[in-house]
Protein backbone atom coordinates (compact mmCIF):
# COMPACT_ATOMS: atom_id res chain seq x y z
CA UNK A 1 0.00 0.00 0.00
CA UNK A 2 1.46 3.34 -0.96
CA UNK A 3 0.79 6.62 0.77
CA UNK A 4 1.90 10.13 0.06
CA UNK A 5 2.12 13.13 2.34
CA UNK A 6 2.69 16.48 0.68
CA UNK A 7 4.95 18.56 2.90
CA UNK A 8 5.76 21.37 0.49
CA UNK A 9 4.13 24.20 2.40
CA UNK A 10 5.22 23.13 5.88
CA UNK A 11 8.89 22.82 4.93
CA UNK A 12 9.31 26.38 3.75
CA UNK A 13 11.22 28.71 6.02
CA UNK A 14 10.24 32.32 6.40
CA UNK A 15 13.47 34.11 5.61
CA UNK A 16 15.04 36.59 3.31
CA UNK A 17 15.64 33.93 0.63
CA UNK A 18 13.64 34.62 -2.50
CA UNK A 19 10.74 32.41 -3.54
CA UNK A 20 12.75 31.13 -6.50
CA UNK A 21 15.04 29.34 -4.05
CA UNK A 22 12.33 27.79 -1.88
CA UNK A 23 12.20 24.02 -2.14
CA UNK A 24 9.04 21.97 -2.13
CA UNK A 25 9.18 18.26 -1.64
CA UNK A 26 7.07 15.26 -0.82
CA UNK A 27 7.45 12.52 1.72
CA UNK A 28 6.45 9.17 0.25
CA UNK A 29 5.83 6.36 2.72
CA UNK A 30 5.48 2.85 1.38
CA UNK A 31 3.81 0.47 3.81
CA UNK A 32 4.60 -3.24 3.34
CA UNK A 33 3.02 -6.12 5.24
CA UNK A 34 5.63 -7.88 7.42
CA UNK A 35 5.79 -11.48 6.19
CA UNK A 36 7.54 -12.89 9.27
CA UNK A 37 6.41 -11.02 12.41
CA UNK A 38 8.45 -13.46 14.55
CA UNK A 39 11.65 -11.90 13.14
CA UNK A 40 11.33 -9.06 15.66
CA UNK A 41 13.20 -9.95 18.85
CA UNK A 42 11.14 -10.59 21.97
CA UNK A 43 10.81 -7.49 24.10
CA UNK A 44 11.81 -5.30 21.14
CA UNK A 45 8.38 -5.03 19.55
CA UNK A 46 7.71 -2.09 17.30
CA UNK A 47 4.85 0.34 17.59
CA UNK A 48 3.38 -0.96 14.32
CA UNK A 49 4.91 -4.44 14.18
CA UNK A 50 2.67 -5.81 11.43
CA UNK A 51 3.99 -3.37 8.82
CA UNK A 52 7.38 -2.19 7.58
CA UNK A 53 7.69 1.37 6.34
CA UNK A 54 10.02 2.62 3.59
CA UNK A 55 10.37 6.38 3.39
CA UNK A 56 11.39 8.46 0.36
CA UNK A 57 11.83 12.24 0.49
CA UNK A 58 11.71 13.59 -3.06
CA UNK A 59 11.20 16.72 -5.07
CA UNK A 60 10.59 14.92 -8.36
CA UNK A 61 7.51 16.00 -10.34
CA UNK A 62 6.45 12.40 -11.02
CA UNK A 63 3.31 10.88 -9.60
CA UNK A 64 3.62 8.41 -6.77
CA UNK A 65 3.44 5.28 -8.94
CA UNK A 66 6.39 6.54 -11.05
CA UNK A 67 8.52 8.11 -8.28
CA UNK A 68 8.68 5.08 -5.98
CA UNK A 69 10.21 2.57 -8.47
CA UNK A 70 12.69 5.21 -9.70
CA UNK A 71 13.95 5.84 -6.17
CA UNK A 72 14.17 2.09 -5.51
CA UNK A 73 16.41 1.66 -8.60
CA UNK A 74 18.47 4.66 -7.50
CA UNK A 75 19.11 2.99 -4.12
CA UNK A 76 20.37 -0.16 -5.86
CA UNK A 77 22.77 1.86 -8.00
CA UNK A 78 24.06 3.67 -4.92
CA UNK A 79 24.85 0.29 -3.31
CA UNK A 80 26.90 -0.69 -6.37
CA UNK A 81 28.78 2.63 -6.24
CA UNK A 82 29.52 2.15 -2.53
CA UNK A 83 30.73 -1.37 -3.26
CA UNK A 84 33.03 -0.14 -6.05
CA UNK A 85 34.42 2.69 -3.91
CA UNK A 86 35.36 0.15 -1.24
CA UNK A 87 37.55 -1.60 -3.80
CA UNK A 88 39.50 -0.38 -6.82
CA UNK A 89 37.67 2.91 -7.35
CA UNK A 90 39.40 4.16 -4.21
CA UNK A 91 42.48 4.67 -6.44
CA UNK A 92 40.74 7.28 -8.60
CA UNK A 93 41.32 10.04 -9.66
CA UNK A 94 44.80 10.12 -10.98
CA UNK A 95 46.57 12.89 -12.88
CA UNK A 96 46.71 10.76 -16.01
CA UNK A 97 43.60 10.02 -18.04
CA UNK A 98 44.98 6.68 -19.21
CA UNK A 99 45.58 5.56 -15.62
CA UNK A 100 41.98 6.43 -14.71
CA UNK A 101 40.73 4.53 -17.76
CA UNK A 102 42.81 1.49 -16.81
CA UNK A 103 41.58 1.54 -13.18
CA UNK A 104 37.99 1.87 -14.34
CA UNK A 105 38.35 -1.06 -16.73
CA UNK A 106 40.01 -3.21 -14.07
CA UNK A 107 37.38 -2.20 -11.52
CA UNK A 108 34.48 -3.21 -13.75
CA UNK A 109 36.14 -6.51 -14.68
CA UNK A 110 36.99 -7.38 -11.07
CA UNK A 111 33.51 -6.41 -9.86
CA UNK A 112 31.76 -8.54 -12.48
CA UNK A 113 34.04 -11.55 -11.88
CA UNK A 114 33.64 -11.29 -8.11
CA UNK A 115 29.84 -11.05 -8.34
CA UNK A 116 29.78 -14.04 -10.71
CA UNK A 117 31.95 -16.03 -8.28
CA UNK A 118 29.57 -15.15 -5.46
CA UNK A 119 26.59 -16.40 -7.45
CA UNK A 120 28.38 -19.65 -8.23
CA UNK A 121 29.50 -20.23 -4.63
CA UNK A 122 26.28 -20.02 -2.61
CA UNK A 123 23.02 -18.20 -2.05
CA UNK A 124 24.60 -16.24 0.81
CA UNK A 125 27.49 -15.04 -1.37
CA UNK A 126 25.12 -14.23 -4.24
CA UNK A 127 23.67 -11.46 -2.05
CA UNK A 128 26.90 -10.46 -0.30
CA UNK A 129 28.98 -7.40 -1.09
CA UNK A 130 32.21 -7.90 -3.01
CA UNK A 131 34.32 -7.19 0.09
CA UNK A 132 32.66 -10.13 1.86
CA UNK A 133 33.23 -12.39 -1.15
CA UNK A 134 36.90 -11.38 -1.23
CA UNK A 135 37.33 -12.09 2.52
CA UNK A 136 35.51 -15.43 2.44
CA UNK A 137 36.45 -16.97 -0.91
CA UNK A 138 39.37 -15.15 -2.56
CA UNK A 139 41.77 -14.23 0.27
CA UNK A 140 42.08 -17.82 1.42
CA UNK A 141 44.65 -18.87 3.99
CA UNK A 142 45.82 -22.03 2.21
CA UNK A 143 49.05 -23.85 1.49
CA UNK A 144 50.14 -24.82 -2.01
CA UNK A 145 52.05 -28.09 -2.25
CA UNK A 146 53.68 -29.63 -5.29
CA UNK A 147 54.18 -33.29 -5.96
CA UNK A 148 54.25 -35.49 -9.05
CA UNK A 149 54.01 -32.40 -11.25
CA UNK A 150 50.69 -31.41 -9.68
CA UNK A 151 49.69 -28.47 -7.53
CA UNK A 152 47.60 -29.27 -4.44
CA UNK A 153 45.80 -26.59 -2.45
CA UNK A 154 45.58 -27.48 1.26
CA UNK A 155 42.68 -25.57 2.80
CA UNK A 156 42.29 -25.00 6.55
CA UNK A 157 40.53 -27.76 8.47
CA UNK A 158 37.03 -26.94 9.74
CA UNK A 159 36.90 -23.86 7.53
CA UNK A 160 33.32 -22.58 7.51
CA UNK A 161 33.38 -21.55 3.82
CA UNK A 162 34.92 -24.76 2.47
CA UNK A 163 31.72 -26.03 0.82
CA UNK A 164 31.11 -22.65 -0.84
CA UNK A 165 34.72 -22.57 -2.06
CA UNK A 166 34.38 -26.10 -3.44
CA UNK A 167 31.13 -25.16 -5.23
CA UNK A 168 32.89 -22.18 -6.75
Amino acid sequence: MLGELGLGGSLRRRSSIGKAYHATARLIVRRVKRLNPKSVAEGQAELFGAWRHHVIFTDSPFVLAQAEPMHREHAQVEQVFADLEDSALAHLPSEKFTANAAWLTLTATAYNLTRAAGHLASVFHARARTGTIRRHLINVCARIATGARRLTLHLPQLWCWQNDFTDL
